[in-house]
């Protein structure tokens, strides 16, 4: 099967948002309001200072998807990548996909100088943890903590 890796287009926006809903009921149980998440991602593909998206295409089809924040390091003086909104179909999955989605982002990173590409992923969903690490990334001692406003 032929497939290809590619920066996400305004066209790309319906699938994006499918995507993104998905990754949330399967990853954390959440279900969220589509019309947001939709306005959220067009915001970003016409604002690329917001978040970036790459997308697996077969054929004509979108069949996976990630994007990309940045969080500015005065340690490192660069940004930060951090990797969200990652899916791929079902029934795409284990043909390396996000391995592919992975190497673009990190070749794009190389070319902007980003000192590390960091994710994270909810503790009980083995599967995304067996998979990014497949993919190269490893464990930290890092706890994310939050406070809701």
């Amino acid at each position: 099967m032929d497939f290809s890796v590619r920066r996400a287009e305004p066209a790309d926006l319906t699938s994006l948002t499918s995507f993104t809903v998905r990754e949330a009921r399967e990853a954390e149980d959440r279900a969220l309001e589509r019309e947001r998440v939709q306005e959220g991602i067009r915001r970003a593909l016409e604002d690329d200072s917001i978040a970036r998206y790459w997308v697996v295409v077969k054929g004509d089809s979108v069949v996976g998807s990630l994007s990309v924040v940045r969080e500015w390091s005065d340690w490192k003086a660069g940004f930060y990548w951090w990797l969200q909104s990652v899916f791929i179909l079902p029934e795409y999955r284990g043909r390396g996909l996000m391995t592919r989605l992975v190497d673009t982002v990190l070749e794009a990173a190389r070319q902007e100088a980003v000192p590390e590409i960091r994710l994270y992923v909810h503790s009980n969903n083995q599967r995304a943890v067996r998979a990014y690490r497949k993919s190269g990334f490893s464990d930290t001692s890092f706890r994310i903590m939050r406070m809701k406003i």
